[in-house]
């Protein structure tokens, strides 16, 4: 099952119980975070702009149902994902928060709406807006001092971003110098793109050459920014508009609104949007939504919304900020693009964790600007058309079969889905379409598992073959050297897919140890030598020992992570490292949790932000006998490094153990957790004979009454702050 997809996540938000919120919050908090770093790190989504948009509305709704477990990892009170490691970090003397969505004419009265309830009673249309295009690219700050462009980061998390300033120097919309009579600091925010001309151009080079087409403006804009040769990023002919702005060392001396400083910003050399307008009324914004929408096939670059933002100054320093998010702006998001085109063929793809994935495979359409071929049809009641809580989907709940003409959706991003069937063209002759009952990889059984809480069937068809798999092993393996796992330079892909086919026994890698002996074992190879082989030669065999080399020590969370462990993402492996210290304590203790019992049960659920769907699928990973083998294979090449511990204080809290539950009113959830653990002190999730402390504030429910239970001190806020010096 990936992080984005759970039984849990079929039942409407209503009808789940607090014991299911938890598990529920904390999937979701996997999955978007996820989904952050394959867009913000990765520039590779995984899924769709809608369906992301999804996962955080439920997230939202769930926090609104039950706001005393909202979770320290919330993706309300985070923005993007962290930064990369290959660039220095910048802290932005800012922060660079994101923008709620709006997505109906509804949702923007409810916006304007809130701002005059939030100001107090002010006359209708008295407050103006801006309304701009949203970039579809990479936001970006620019930092000046005395005139000099002095450095440049991306978002990142929002907080730290990645140092990317010679690669900026090459964008010739961004002046390196300004004009005399500009703040001594100023901070100009934007977004980096590349033109769709540009993009298509480099795309026709490209197949001119040979090579592999890039899939679209944004991601490649990206990709492109975040080269480690400059020069590659100046022969991309990026460009950029500005519209905001970060710290400014004499503001006073600035115009007073939001239009006006737009304006300032292209008297100092910087383009900036032509279709940015300000507007009074309801009517008029949504007016220029349209009339922007209407506009967007021909413009010359990627846009998937309308910004709208409070025009005058004072009022939004007024509103203020949510936790990730300003009161006094939002995002009015496009529809996604559709087109209509024919289902050629239906294809199964196996994952690595034996998830089957029907994949439409499509007569070519051009959607939005991308060639789309392929689209993904999610599962086998998707295909019949059924959703997710056993409803039909789809008008008339048609089912989709091979010949059909369908409608294609693509919302921004790199997988289109098919989203419903034009009945007047289906065939006499179209059958439907039996999903498969068996592995087309392996020919293992392939079932659909029940849930044991609700007894529904999982959406997911997997394949039982695990490493027996190929597709599965192999998988397993690009995860395994993935960015944020191994990382293993000049082991990509391909590479994977050569060693796994290899017949030669010195050149096959089908398990993970495998990467580790490789070196060895052609050494020891008289005949079949890697540089000989057409791809490879002596430098690149040489570097790539050296990157394997390079990692025979990893940290404790990257390790964790490689292993790929079901619903196990990277904020779930930092949360098991921190816990539990180093590899063998982890290990041991899940195996002792193994009855889904006793102690070492109780401890992997009492860790915040491990909900029970998680922890069961850590512990069917380490009762797997071959897991084992291959761990113990693995931990006899490499050491993971014992996870950072939090410095010793002489704090009361220090080494002790506390919950936080209620609705906190003098500090944010995620404000708590950091000063407790900056004390040296351990958050958990739920109460148990291990917690020292717990804080409650109004409306703390069953942690409160099981803290009383069991004789836990508890305290409130003022008196926690008194506890913990203030």
């Amino acid at each position: 099952m990936s992080a984005d997809q759970s039984p849990l996540g079929q039942i409407p938000v209503e009808d789940l119980n607090e014991a299911q919120a938890v598990d529920e919050l904390a999937r979701l908090a996997a999955a978007i975070a996820e989904n952050d770093a394959a867009y913000h790190q990765n520039d590779a989504p995984k899924i769709s702009d809608a369906d992301y948009d999804a996962l955080k509305k439920r997230n939202d709704a769930l926090e609104k149902r039950y706001p005393q477990l909202i979770r320290a990892d919330s993706p309300s009170i985070r923005v993007g994902a962290a930064p990369l490691a290959t660039f220095a970090p910048i802290t932005h003397a800012r922060p660079m928060l994101s923008l709620d969505n709006t997505f109906s004419d509804e949702d923007v009265r409810d916006f304007v709406g809130s701002v005059y309830r939030f100001l107090g009673q002010l006359p209708d249309n008295s407050i103006a807006f801006t309304a701009e295009p949203k970039i579809d690219g990479l936001s970006m700050s620019i930092r000046y001092e005395h005139g000099r462009l002095v450095n440049a980061a991306t978002r990142g998390d929002g907080t730290t971003g990645e140092n990317v300033t010679e690669n900026i120097k090459t964008i010739k919309d961004i002046p390196q110098r300004l004009p005399a009579g500009v703040p001594d600091i100023v901070e100009v925010r934007g977004e980096v793109y590349m033109a769709k001309s540009d993009f298509l151009a480099l795309n026709a080079e490209m197949e001119a050459q040979g090579k592999q087409l890039y899939v679209n403006p944004r991601n490649t804009a990206a990709g492109s920014l975040r080269q480690l040769d400059a020069r590659v990023t100046a022969s991309r002919n990026l460009k950029f508009f500005a519209y905001a702005w970060g710290e400014i060392s004499e503001p006073n001396d600035l115009p007073k609104t939001q239009f006006e400083m737009v304006q300032v910003f292209k008297s100092w050399g910087f383009p900036v949007n032509p279709l940015m307008k300000r507007l009074s009324s309801v009517e008029e914004i949504i007016a220029h939504y349209t009339e922007i929408g209407l506009e967007r096939p021909d413009l010359d670059y990627d846009i998937d919304g309308v910004v709208y933002k409070v025009d005058r100054l004072d009022l939004q320093a007024r509103l203020g900020f949510r936790s990730r998010s300003p009161r006094w702006a939002t995002a009015h998001k496009f529809p996604a693009e559709q087109a209509f085109t024919t289902v050629e063929n239906i294809d199964i793809q196996v994952g690595r964790t034996g998830a089957l994935t029907p994949v439409a495979r499509l007569t070519p359409i051009t959607v939005g600007g991308v060639v789309v071929t392929n689209a993904t049809l999610h599962n086998a009641d998707y295909i019949e058309g059924i959703g997710n809580s056993g409803e039909r989907i789809r008008e008339e709940g048609h089912d989709i079969r091979i010949g059909d003409t369908v409608i294609v959706q693509r919302a921004g991003d790199v997988i289109p889905q098919v989203l419903d069937v034009v009945m007047e063209k289906r065939s006499p002759e179209a059958k439907p379409y039996e999903f498969p009952t068996k592995c087309p990889v392996c020919g293992s059984h392939a079932v659909r598992e029940k849930n044991e809480k609700t007894g529904k069937l999982d959406s997911v068809t997997r394949c039982t073959g695990g490493f027996v798999c190929r597709a599965q092993a192999i998988e397993h393996l690009k995860h395994f050297v993935s960015r944020n796992a191994f990382d293993i330079e000049g082991l990509g892909s391909k590479q994977i897919d050569f060693f796994f086919e290899a017949e030669e026994a010195s050149l096959q890698i089908r398990t993970a140890p495998d990467i580790f002996t490789l070196k060895k074992r052609q050494e020891a190879s008289p005949l079949v030598k890697l540089e000989n082989i057409d791809g490879f030669g002596r430098v690149s065999v040489r570097k790539l020992f050296d990157a394997i080399d390079g990692r025979r020590s990893i940290a404790l969370n990257r390790f964790i992570y490689a292993l790929g462990i079901r619903h196990v993402g990277e904020t779930t492996a930092k949360l098991l490292a921190r816990a539990y210290g180093s590899y063998q304590a982890f290990e041991t203790a899940m195996k002792e949790a193994s009855s889904l019992s006793g102690d070492a049960w109780a401890d992997l659920n009492n860790i915040e932000g491990i909900g029970e769907i998680v922890a069961r699928a850590i512990v069917e990973f380490f009762k797997e006998p071959r897991n084992i083998e291959v761990i113990d294979r693995l931990i006899a090449e490499v050491t993971p490094e014992a996870a950072e511990q939090v410095a010793a204080s002489d704090s009361p809290i220090a080494g002790k153990t506390v919950v936080f539950t209620g609705s906190l009113e003098k500090f944010t959830r995620d404000e708590a957790k950091a000063r407790a653990e900056g004390l040296g002190a351990k958050v958990a999730g739920s109460v148990s004979k291990k917690t020292d402390y717990v804080v409650a504030g109004p409306g703390a429910g069953s942690k409160l009454d099981k803290a009383r239970e069991l004789g836990v001190t508890v305290m409130d806020e003022d008196e926690w702050l008194v506890f913990i010096g203030g």
